[in-house]
Parts: structure tokens; C-alpha cells; sequence
């Protein structure tokens, strides 16, 4: 039984998100998901516009997850710690050390393969950003429309 983790903030899925999950799952038998705490994503990323149990239970609810948790604020290694996986994955944009984190976690006496996954296509709608400013675009479009009525 190969255990499989991966992690991230998860605000307003998004096909890319759901190709990460499901070519992190072919890497082992079991995906458990690390879904980033609202203070967490605030403070690396940016503040959610999803609450944090809202992104955990979307998450959970894709078909290529078998679990998903909330991470742990102050030490995101408590969060490995008892998960125990087998392999970590990462996500192409992840601004994490793959060496790094083998390093950490051979420190804990977990013994964790580190896998970064390549970017999946370049679509308007694979990432969070891209969403919310297409978003922002179209609201300023249909303002002016209906301001010059």
C-alpha cells in the first residue's frame, strides 16, 4: 500500500487542480490531501475566498481523493507526521525544495520520496488567479454595459 500526499491551498477548484489530484493518485494505492488553513494561505499566498472547511470538503469530494485534512498552522511536518506517506507530491508552482523536504522529514525518521509534477496545459482556467481576474474583467464589461444604458 503505497500512500501518496499532496497539499495546497485549493481556493475555487479548477481543472488544474483536479489534473494535480488525479496524476498525484497514479503515483500510489492511497491520495490523502493537505488542504492549507485559512492563516496558512493567507499568510504564503493569499487570503481565501473559500473558507477553509468549504475547500476541504470540495476537495475530498473529487474522485482521485481518498481523504482530505486540514494542515497544521505552525509545522507543516506534524501534518507528514501522521500521515506517514510514502511519496509527497508537488505541484509545479509549489515554491517548496523537493531536497528540503526529504531532508526535514529523514530528520523525523519518515522515510518520504519527493515527486514535482509538470504544469498542465496553459488554460484561462487552471488557475486561481486566472479565474478571479477573468472574473474581475467581465464585471468591469457588464458595469460599463449597463452604466452607459
Amino acid at each position: 500500500m503505497v500512500r501518496v500526499m499532496a497539499s495546497g491551498v485549493f481556493d475555487i477548484l479548477h481543472p488544474g487542480h483536479v489534473l494535480f489530484l488525479q496524476e498525484a493518485k497514479k503515483l500510489g494505492d492511497e491520495l490523502v490531501v493537505v488542504v492549507a488553513r485559512d492563516s496558512t494561505a493567507k499568510k504564503f499566498k493569499h487570503k481565501p475566498i473559500m473558507p477553509e472547511e468549504v475547500r476541504r470538503f470540495l476537495v475530498e469530494s473529487l474522485k482521485p481523493v481518498d481523504r482530505a485534512v486540514l494542515g497544521h498552522e505552525d509545522d507543516m511536518y506534524k501534518t507528514v507526521e501522521e500521515i506517514k506517506p510514502d511519496i509527497i507530491v508537488l505541484g509545479y508552482d509549489q515554491k517548496f525544495s523537493e531536497e528540503e523536504i526529504e531532508e526535514e522529514c529523514w530528520k523525523r525518521g519518515l522515510d518520504v520520496k519527493v515527486v514535482r509534477l509538470k504544469k498542465y496545459g496553459d488554460s484561462d482556467l487552471n488557475g486561481t488567479r486566472k479565474i478571479i481576474y477573468k472574473i474581475v474583467e467581465r464585471s468591469d464589461e457588464l458595469y460599463a454595459k449597463n452604466r452607459n444604458r
